[in-house]
C-alpha cells in the first residue's frame, strides 16, 4: 500500500487477529466518523490490503465511538455545493462496488448510519446492527439524487417498494425496523455488537474454505444480472 500521511493513517484503524479476521474501524469519533476524502482513500486501501493478504479470511467493518458513519462530513458537503465544483466521482465509482472482493465483508453497525455511511454498510455481505442504531438514506433531504449506486443496490436488498420508501422519504428508521426490512440480519445489544460480529466472522474463518467462499460470493453477485438458465449453466 502506498505511503500515506501519518495523520490519515489514524482515520481508519486496521487489525488482524490470529483467526484471520481483519477489523476495519472508521476512526473519527470526534466527528461521529463523518466521511471525508482522506478517510475514503484509507478505507479502500485497507480493503485492498485485506483482499491481497493470505492471512486474512474475513473482514469486519465498524465505527469508533457511538456512530458507524452518519454520511459525508458537512464541511465537505458545503464545499460540494459551491457553483463550479466537480466531484470527479467517475474515478471513485468502482470503489463503491466490492463484488470482486474475494473475502466476506461483515458490517457491525454500532450507531448512526446514513448516506454514504449506509453505502459502506451495503457493500458488506452480512450486516449486524446495535439495537437503537438509526439509519437513513438521507439523499433527498439534502437535495441530492441517490448516489454511489444505492438506487441499484437497495431494491435488491429490501425489495422495490421498501427501497422507494426509504429513498424517496429519506426518513429515519431504527435497527429493529432495518431487520424487518431485511437491511440487517442480526440486531444485538450495543455492548455485544462487535463480539457478535467477530464471533460470526471467526466461525466462518475457521470452518469454511476461503476458496469456496470467494467462489460463492462471486456466484451470488455475478448471477444478480443473469437469467435463471445462464446462472444454472454457470454453476
Amino acid at each position: 500500500m502506498p505511503e500515506e500521511p501519518a495523520q490519515d493513517q489514524d482515520l481508519v484503524l486496521y487489525e488482524v487477529d490470529e483467526d484471520g479476521v481483519a477489523t476495519v474501524t472508521l476512526n473519527r469519533p470526534e466527528r461521529k466518523n463523518a466521511w471525508s476524502i482522506p478517510m475514503e482513500r484509507r478505507f479502500f486501501a485497507l480493503l485492498d490490503e485485506a483482499a491481497e493478504d493470505p492471512a486474512v479470511r474475513v473482514v469486519v467493518i465498524t465505527g469508533a465511538g457511538r456512530a458507524f458513519c452518519p454520511g459525508m462530513d458537512v464541511q465537505r458537503l458545503e464545499q460540494n455545493a459551491q457553483p463550479g465544483q466537480s466531484l470527479n466521482l467517475q474515478a471513485r465509482v468502482p470503489m463503491y462496488s466490492r463484488r470482486n472482493m474475494p473475502k466476506p465483508l461483515i458490517a457491525a453497525v454500532n450507531g448512526a448510519c446514513a448516506g454514504i455511511g449506509l453505502v459502506q454498510a451495503l457493500i458488506c455481505d452480512i450486516r449486524f446492527a446495535a439495537r437503537g442504531a438509526r439509519f437513513t438514506t438521507a439523499f433527498t433531504r439534502r437535495g441530492l439524487a441517490g448516489e454511489y449506486n444505492m438506487p441499484y443496490v437497495l431494491p435488491r436488498v429490501v425489495g422495490l417498494e421498501n427501497a422507494l420508501d426509504l429513498l424517496l422519504s429519506g426518513r429515519v428508521f431504527d435497527a429493529d425496523e432495518a431487520k424487518e426490512l431485511g437491511l440487517v440480519s442480526r440486531v444485538v445489544e450495543p455492548e455485544d455488537l462487535l463480539d457478535a460480529a467477530r464471533a460470526y466472522a471467526r466461525d466462518i474463518a475457521r470452518n469454511c474454505s476461503p476458496r469456496a467462499m470467494a467462489v460463492v460470493r462471486h456466484q451470488v453477485y455475478g448471477d444478480l444480472d443473469r437469467d435463471f438458465t445462464g446462472a444454472l449453466a454457470r454453476s
